[in-house]
């Protein structure tokens, strides 16, 4: 099995390392990752200037561009393998609910689905300043990875696996969930530079308001592992016969 991992925290975060080091037997590995931490990115692709690309280590590329670009260019040009999965993470705090939209974590995975292969994007959802057990979310990864082995799934899918912060054994298991939904986030902070000219932080995400039973926020709360399939079709399905309808009564 040939596997391309990447990231959104960069080449040299623990994360990826962690990942590379539990699913080193399964098969041949490339890594292709930012080289620097470009969180946030979200699906953005570079497209006003070149990508240079940096061989850090034997299979291991960074990448001066965002998770988009490093999932599309290992795909679609840099490499001359064609890969069975794309895995990306360990990502360093969680990706919940609306936080798919802004990820580059997800984003890679997202990319990667594009490009016809299924893909897991992995975090650990962690409640202090950074991730403690990236080798729990490691851990999980590859185990995800044996069941798609023995029991391959039905179709090409993006699985955004959330894992909580603590040692494997204190997993309670696995549930496959849905996406909540978060309040909004908190105000931007305000501050000042050196020079006291004014900068701007964004603020922290908001807690889980919709983080009932059934969704992602409320399986990491009990202590299981989150298994979300995503889809990229962003239709809302349910509101085309009312726009229909609304677009034919215009004058």
């Amino acid at each position: 099995m040939k596997i391309l991992l990447s990231n959104d925290d960069g080449i040299a975060a623990e994360g990826l390392r962690s990942l590379a080091d539990s699913l080193a037997s399964l098969g041949t590995l490339t890594v292709v990752a930012p080289d620097r931490n470009r969180s946030g990115a979200s699906n953005s692709l570079t497209l006003d200037a070149p990508l240079r690309v940096i061989n850090t280590a034997p299979g291991w590329y960074a990448v001066n561009g965002t998770p988009t670009d490093c999932v599309h260019l290992a795909i679609s040009g840099l490499l001359s393998e064609v890969h069975d999965l794309v895995v990306t993470g360990v990502n360093d705090g969680a990706n919940l609910g609306d936080d798919v939209l802004y990820s580059g974590t997800v984003a890679g995975a997202i990319e990667a689905r594009f490009l016809g292969l299924s893909t897991l994007a992995v975090s650990v959802a962690h409640q202090g300043p950074g991730a403690q057990y990236f080798a729990t979310g490691a851990r999980v990864a590859r185990e995800l990875i044996d069941s798609m082995i023995r029991q391959p799934l039905p179709e090409p899918m993006i699985l955004n696996v959330n894992v909580p912060d603590v040692p494997y054994a204190q997993l309670k298991g696995l549930r496959a969930t849905r996406l909540g939904f978060r309040h909004r986030s908190e105000p931007t902070v305000a501050s000042s530079d050196p020079r006291g000219r004014p900068v701007y932080w964004i603020g922290a995400p908001g807690a889980g308001q919709d983080a009932g039973p059934g969704t992602d926020f409320h399986a990491i709360a009990a202590g299981y592992v989150s298994v979300t399939p995503l889809s990229v079709d962003l239709t809302r399905h349910g509101a085309l016969p009312g726009l229909d309808a609304w677009l034919a009564a215009r004058p």
